[in-house]
């Protein structure tokens, strides 16, 4: 199906420029990734998490205060969803158990109780150790490291070494963009968004996959053209497509997003953000990388067998 059919964009005229811009972003982000970190959940810090809800819409500065008079100065408080729903994350403790837990959050829940009457009701308590969120931590990087290694030998053996660099730079950039988000605005990480961020991963390459599969198609097939040509050329090709597939998985997500509720706000985010930035990052950052490291026409010709030259003559 072709949207797009008469279009003839010239893509490569401005990858320069948008390798440029990329670069100074994830500059940014680099910086502020390593200033202020991320916000990091329950899921790799441990600790302890409780929501409760009021009847009546409840300060933040309010809600710490109490607690702060119990002995939970340090806890975390913030709304979700509306402002009568409130979550608080309480940091570990050496040696705590999951016991300890509990009872640490019913003096929680007892002190918002005394403060507010009946007015507050508990809702959730998680418990996660430090030993298990560490853990997760760990095996979350792993599963990335992983996951781009075996991108990089499919798309070396698939196609070409130059194909293979240019789809690994452009899951790095989408990961790197992503996160660069979630650190910027200090918003939640958790195992779900961790879940969608291998996810783009997945998303982008297959984009990826699309538009490296044409381009070697037009390589044998068109005798004519430069490398740049060619590229552009397969770019408005599988122009129509990538309309498609992106803007129909993007109506799906803001869907989700928007009334999917707290549990799946930060998949949903992440996964919007992938998708956004993985399809820039196909064009500009794949293909542009793939012209920089001096792909050819003979490098995707394929190789002829052993005596077919022989068999040919007369």
């Amino acid at each position: 199906m072709h949207l797009l059919k008469d279009f003839n964009i010239d893509f490569m005229r401005w990858r320069w420029p948008a390798v440029i811009g990329s670069a100074v972003v994830l500059g940014l982000f680099l910086a502020v990734m390593l200033l202020r970190g991320f916000n990091l959940g329950l899921d790799f810090t441990g600790g302890t998490l409780i929501e409760v809800g009021y009847a009546e819409p409840v300060e933040l500065s309010d809600v710490r205060a109490t607690l702060a008079e119990a002995g939970f100065g340090g806890a975390t408080v913030q709304h979700f969803g509306t402002s009568r729903d409130v979550m608080i994350r309480i940091a570990p403790q050496a040696g705590e158990e999951e016991a300890e837990s509990v009872q640490l959050s019913d003096r929680v829940f007892a002190s918002l109780r005394d403060a507010a009457g009946d007015a507050v009701e508990l809702r959730r308590v998680e418990f996660v150790g430090p030993q298990v969120g560490e853990e997760l931590r760990e095996d979350g990087g792993l599963a990335m490291l992983f996951a781009t290694i075996g991108i990089l030998i499919y798309t070396a053996f698939r196609f070409e070494w130059r194909f293979a660099v240019g789809a690994v730079v452009a899951l790095v950039h989408d990961v790197w963009f992503t996160l660069g988000i979630f650190s910027l605005f200090n918003l939640n990480f958790d195992l779900p968004v961790l879940a969608a961020v291998l996810a783009v991963i997945g998303y982008s390459l297959n984009d990826t996959i699309v538009i490296f599969d044409r381009v070697r198609e037009n390589f044998r097939k068109v005798r004519k053209g430069t490398v740049i040509e060619i590229i552009n050329q397969s770019l408005n090709e599988t122009l129509s497509r990538t309309i498609i597939t992106s803007g129909t998985t993007l109506l799906v997500l803001v869907v989700l997003y928007l009334f999917g509720g707290e549990v799946l706000e930060g998949f949903s985010f992440a996964l919007l953000v992938g998708v956004l930035v993985g399809t820039y990052s196909t064009v500009y950052v794949a293909t542009a990388t793939v012209v920089w490291l001096g792909v050819s026409r003979a490098d995707l010709m394929p190789v002829k067998k052993e005596g077919e030259e022989v068999d040919a003559l007369p």
